[in-house]
């Protein structure tokens, strides 16, 4: 509702000026599996960095120290939502 109003100030204000529509530039087909090898490695990174957090909290626990492990898993967890909403939050902004 809010961008609804925003649009048509702006396009009262200045109306020559449109939003383009995405199109995609010749040659730029290889950039979708830098993306897709891009994500690969986050959802990698996110799984290992599940792993440690976890081998950190046995060890710690063995050895009967406390830790912020859950803390560390929360940016672990707040990482992966990041990553598996960005392409989502840069539609909504851009539109």
């Amino acid at each position: 509702m809010l961008t609804d109003l925003s649009v048509r100030i702006v396009s009262t204000a200045f109306p020559l000026i449109t939003q383009p529509t995405p199109d995609r530039p010749p040659g730029t087909e290889g950039l979708d599996k830098i993306l897709a090898w891009s994500l690969w490695i986050v959802m990698f990174l996110a799984v290992l960095g599940i792993f440690i957090t976890a081998g950190v909290m046995v060890v710690s626990h063995n050895q009967g120290r406390g830790g912020d492990h859950m803390g560390r898993l929360g940016f672990v967890f707040g990482g992966m939502v990041l990553a598996a909403a960005a392409a989502f939050l840069v539609n909504q902004v851009m539109q």
